[in-house]
């Protein structure tokens, strides 16, 4: 009897172990499937937006450097201030007199500063309320203004610390959160008091190193954006292009200059270069101004008859030749020692373009150049080609842009500031200023 028993129990339980034993192989069968299954969608899931990323636009530049750089979701929020929000604001923007105009100043290598203000305007990332805000905005065509006579140093200066006086949320983070874009090789030195006013602050400009004429640069590494200059519109967003790069066999020279001598030394040199090897080195006397002036066609038209497109500073280390070479596709040989270029942390200028010694301008250059291999040249133009996109102010829609690099360089820098110098906090944790008075009811 108890044999029959224990037969039993151990028949029951070998069946049982037998049906967990088909339950946990089917279990895994089952989890191998699934898994198998989610990695395929998820691949061509992947896939897909890899394949949306990766494609070329119709101005043959590659989108794929956008979603490998600056991939994600943008968390920010952006306060644009209004031209007529603040007292003197307009000033900054158009003049003493008002009759200067922002299509006035969208043109040439200074529009960047209009380009900016009105991208932000359209920006999905922008807020219409202070406290939500990330960063904030503060418009300002100064550069165009003070070159068409709308403003002198005096006047910029006192219109902006005027104008900042006005701003409890600049006053609240000691305008940590707020941004200035001065497009010119004087950079933030613009507003003569910017030491003062807007040390703390975050500034797109250009330009990243003045010291040669000043003890120190308004360019700080830690907070600034290199942003790029304002190529013409014609080459970077028209279709067809104002000029179309011309094949390397039918280029004419080996490198060019195009621009004036300034009293420079680098441009002195080439242009004595040029004169004594003018099969290689072309350095034209360009008008600017007059009957003789250069048309915009005819300017990249010469700039793309070269291999090389030469890039010595002027009254600055920044060049917009540099970026312009880009778009008739020759190579940038940079002759200006203290150049910084925009997005760093991005672009390997190593692979597109060459910085060599200003200090040893001359045979040695033309030679170096000479011995290039085209192929090599070729290589270069093509990874240049799919670069050049981060030179186009274009909506932050084109996954592609310096608009779109400058947001995910802000993103980067986003951290909240809540005090400085004029902010106090009490114990229920409102913030006043040294007079006692509620941060919502700060007026001046």
């Amino acid at each position: 009897m108890r044999s029959l028993i224990s037969n039993s129990k151990s028949s029951r339980f070998n069946a049982c172990t037998r049906a967990h034993q088909l339950a946990a192989l089917a279990l895994v069968v089952f989890t191998f499937l699934i898994t198998r299954l989610l990695d395929h969608t998820v691949g061509q899931f992947q896939s897909c937006r890899l394949d949306s990323y990766s494609s070329v636009d119709q101005n043959g530049n590659s989108k794929s450097f956008a979603y490998r750089t600056y991939s994600g979701r943008l968390n920010l929020k952006v306060y644009v201030y209004d031209e007529d929000e603040i007292e003197g604001l307009r000033l900054l923007l158009y003049g003493r007199h008002g009759n200067i105009s922002a299509e006035n100043c969208v043109k040439g290598q200074w529009g960047t500063q209009v380009k900016l203000h009105r991208l932000f305007l359209q920006s999905s990332i922008r807020t219409r309320k202070k406290e939500e805000a990330d960063f904030f905005f503060v418009p300002s065509y100064v550069k165009c203004v003070r070159m068409m006579g709308g403003l002198n140093d005096k006047e910029i200066n006192q219109t902006y610390v005027k104008v900042l006086s006005q701003m409890p949320y600049f006053r609240l983070s000691g305008g940590r959160n707020h941004i200035f874009v001065f497009p010119s090789g004087a950079g933030a030195h613009l507003f003569k008091s910017w030491a003062m006013h807007i040390n703390r602050s975050i500034i797109l400009t250009p330009e990243g190193d003045r010291t040669d004429k000043r003890d120190t640069s308004a360019f700080n590494t830690w907070k600034d954006i290199i942003i790029p200059g304002n190529v013409e519109d014609g080459m970077t967003l028209d279709t067809p292009k104002l000029v179309k790069p011309l094949p390397l066999s039918r280029r004419k020279f080996l490198a060019n200059y195009l621009g004036r001598a300034q009293g420079k030394a680098g441009r002195l040199q080439l242009i004595e270069l040029a004169k004594r090897f003018p099969d290689k080195l072309e350095c034209p006397e360009l008008k600017f101004s007059g009957p003789d002036k250069l048309g915009r066609a005819e300017y990249f038209q010469h700039l793309g008859n070269a291999k090389f497109c030469l890039a010595p500073r002027g009254e600055s280390s920044w060049t917009l030749r540099f970026y312009e070479s880009f778009f008739v596709e020759c190579v940038p040989v940079i002759l200006s020692d203290r150049v910084e270029l925009p997005f760093q942390d991005a672009v390997d200028y190593s692979k597109i373009s060459i910085k060599w010694p200003s200090t040893r301008i001359g045979t040695q250059l033309l030679d170096y150049l000479n011995s290039i291999p085209d192929k090599a040249v070729e290589e270069m133009i093509s990874r240049g080609r799919t670069m050049r996109c981060l030179w186009v102010y274009a909506p932050e829609t084109d996954p592609c842009s310096a608009f779109s690099a400058i947001l995910w360089e802000l993103q980067k820098k986003l951290r909240q500031f809540h005090q400085s110098a004029e902010t106090f906090w009490l114990h229920n944790g409102s913030v006043v200023n040294s007079d006692l008075v509620e941060f919502g009811k700060w007026t001046s």
